[in-house]
């Protein structure tokens, strides 16, 4: 019996990031690489947003996934098990945006989605000189270094999938009673192309999406017992019909669930009735930024701000809360949009929001917009997490502005009076809408105080984060 452990990296900068989350949602890239593993492998899991990796064990085989900061990381890890001839296999978004880089480091490289490589991959034993070579499910490519790069040649097919090993899934630290294990996947692919996200480059073909069938999304639902289900799709609304019948055939398992989806979905009366009527409690929505040239210019003119407060209006009205992405350093912004963003959100009663700083992430037009004008001031990747370090010079302030109005936006976005006055506004879910916001509070304003002093600046944090208010 051959033995796989595979690991979601996370960098100690994120962790430190994350620590004070109330609610957690696990990732599943490895529970459903574990689906598909064959029965002649034992496989174990260990994810570290709830444990530290044990590099000193011996296995067949260890499998890394890491995000972009997390790259470092899992170069750290790798070595560790590669300096004891352990061989590692690494995959995730960086892996795919940057795969030459990661050979350095690895002695497999999964580019873009391994469920049409795995069994491939876990059994191709054959040593091959330099060069490249196709295969029925894609290519290989064996570096001068001797390491392999697996490339599929087409997407992978949603339809009859093993289920995620929901057993690998771990729950611990402090908030573990509000884990849970209900995520699963529906659908693949966003029909826009953002300048900054990452998915139109880690999909082939992301903007054509890919749905599986709803009875075997059904059928996942029924498998576990998990209230809670995360649909953990990057635009779960994208196909209308495809939405609506969704919502339709979950209604009678009287789940709670949420999802991400986009402000187009929102404009769609039928859908949201639908998504309420099946257990939809909240909704996150890449708002990103209340400043319409903006979002123009980041090829996200979908967002309307002049809809903003009523959609978010109709959200509330049929019991579903609005979880916002928000983010601070686009084209446009200057040092006003920090007070702004803080009262518009306020005025409108936003429930909650992930306020992250912009992330030109490798292999975006974002970052190949910056790099032209010669923008990027830093190329550790361990910086680009959005929350503790500005990499690109801002066009209306310094990447020090930047920093100081992002953490005194969150600091103020989830003080106690904003809270209250957000959340009289909405009404909407407050028997967990007020527990998540304090949580926040707790966490962050210590958080962000301690990271700002990380930060050289000739004045104390605290008189840093107050000048951002408007008297």
């Amino acid at each position: 019996m051959s033995t796989l452990h595979l690991i979601t990296a996370e960098d100690p900068l994120t962790l430190q990031a994350r620590s004070r989350e109330l609610i957690r949602f696990p990732q599943l890239t490895m529970p459903l690489l574990a689906g598909l593993t064959p029965s002649e492998w034992t496989v174990t899991h260990e994810d570290e947003i709830i444990t530290r990796v044990d590099t000193a064990r011996n296995y067949d085989l260890v499998g890394i996934t890491a995000a972009t900061p997390g790259a470092p990381h899992a170069y750290d890890l790798a070595r560790e098990f590669r300096n004891r001839s352990v061989p590692v296999a690494m995959g995730g978004p960086h892996a795919t945006l940057m795969p030459y880089e990661v050979a350095e480091h690895a002695d497999i490289v999964v580019v873009g989605e391994a469920e049409p490589l795995w069994r491939h991959i876990l059994r191709d034993e054959t040593r091959r000189a330099p060069g490249r070579y196709e295969f029925h499910s894609g290519t290989l490519e064996v570096t001068p270094q001797g390491s392999r790069i697996y490339r599929h040649a087409a997407p992978a097919v949603l339809e009859n999938q093993p289920h995620a090993r929901r057993d690998l899934i771990q729950h611990g630290g402090w908030n573990r009673w509000w884990a849970t294990k209900g995520a699963i996947i529906a659908t693949r692919g966003c029909p826009h192309k953002c300048d900054y996200c990452t998915i139109p480059h880690l999909y082939p073909r992301a903007q054509q999406m890919r749905l599986r069938p709803v009875a075997e999304v059904i059928a996942e639902i029924r498998s576990f017992k998990d209230k809670g289900v995360v649909f953990w799709d990057d635009n779960l609304a994208a196909v209308p019909a495809y939405a609506k019948e969704l919502c339709r055939q979950l209604k009678p398992l009287k789940r709670w669930w949420t999802s991400q989806t986009t402000m187009n979905s929102l404009r769609d009366s039928e859908f949201l009735e639908l998504a309420a009527a099946s257990g939809c409690k909240a909704l996150f929505v890449g708002l990103e930024s209340i400043d319409q040239q903006s979002l123009n210019g980041a090829q996200k003119g979908h967002n309307r701000v002049q809809d903003y407060r009523n959609l978010l209006e109709r959200c509330h009205n049929l019991g579903i809360a609005i979880q916002a992405g928000i983010i601070f350093g686009f084209e446009n912004d200057d040092l006003d949009i920090f007070q702004r963003t803080v009262d518009t959100f306020g005025d409108i009663g936003l429930d909650n929001a992930t306020i992250s700083l912009l992330v030109p992430y490798p292999g975006t037009p974002s970052y190949a917009m910056l790099d032209s004008q010669q923008r990027i001031i830093d190329k550790n990747w361990r910086h680009y997490n959005g929350k503790t370090h500005v990499v690109f010079r801002p066009r209306h302030m310094t990447p020090e502005q930047l920093l100081n109005g992002y953490e005194w936006a969150k600091t103020q976005f989830y003080s106690l009076s904003h809270i209250a006055k957000r959340l009289n506004k909405s009404r909407t879910g407050l028997w967990w809408n007020i527990p998540r916001n304090l949580g926040y509070h707790l966490g962050l304003r210590g958080e962000v105080l301690a990271r700002a002093a990380l930060h050289q600046s000739g004045s104390e944090p605290t008189a840093r984060l107050s000048a951002f208010r408007r008297d």
